[in-house]
């Protein structure tokens, strides 16, 4: 049974935007955190961004000025803004259902199917 559901990737210039979705079951939705993460081809899934239930968000040093993240509860979405995109930003994204504490972005167990955002130069 899919849970979560990545849509929004697509293949942009550099400087451009995307904004990725990310739609959740209720159940799940309403009692975790959310977070971005992304992976690129030989490399290992990375931390992007990440919000919790009352709106805290948490960016990585490398999107953070570009990136933001949002949820809308009624909806029980949370989004990625992805403006000023780099080559370098090219990956297939994630979202996930956990926990934000301290500032920190714990992951749970719950994974979207990803969405592939491709920059070119």
């Amino acid at each position: 049974q899919v849970q979560l559901v990545e849509s929004g990737g697509d293949s942009v210039q550099a400087g451009g935007s995307l904004r990725l979705s990310c739609a959740a079951s209720g159940s799940i939705f309403s009692t975790n955190a959310m977070g971005w993460y992304r992976q690129a081809p030989g490399k290992q899934r990375e931390f992007v961004a990440a919000i919790s239930m009352g709106g805290m968000t948490n960016y990585a040093d490398s999107v953070k000025g570009r990136f933001t993240i949002s949820r809308d509860n009624a909806k029980n979405t949370v989004y990625l803004q992805m403006n000023s995109l780099k080559p370098e930003d090219t990956a297939e994204y994630y979202c996930n259902a956990g926990r934000l504490r301290g500032g920190s972005y714990y992951t749970g167990d719950y994974w979207g199917q990803g969405t592939q955002v491709t920059v070119s130069s």
